[in-house]
């Protein structure tokens, strides 16, 4: 299909898109980093316990 005039909503639906993305990308590598950090602390207390 031909146009001449720019549709702003293929613009608008990429933005979304990228935010949406870009937004489930920091929750993943927030979640990581919290069970990972969550990980280290257990690590540490056992060998605290352990003495």
């Amino acid at each position: 299909m031909m146009r001449e005039a720019l549709d702003h909503w293929d613009f608008v639906i990429a933005a979304y898109a990228i935010g949406l993305g870009g937004l489930a990308l920091l929750l993943a590598w927030s979640w990581r980093s919290m069970r990972r950090a969550e990980r280290r602390r257990d690590t540490v207390k056992s060998q605290r316990s352990g003495q």
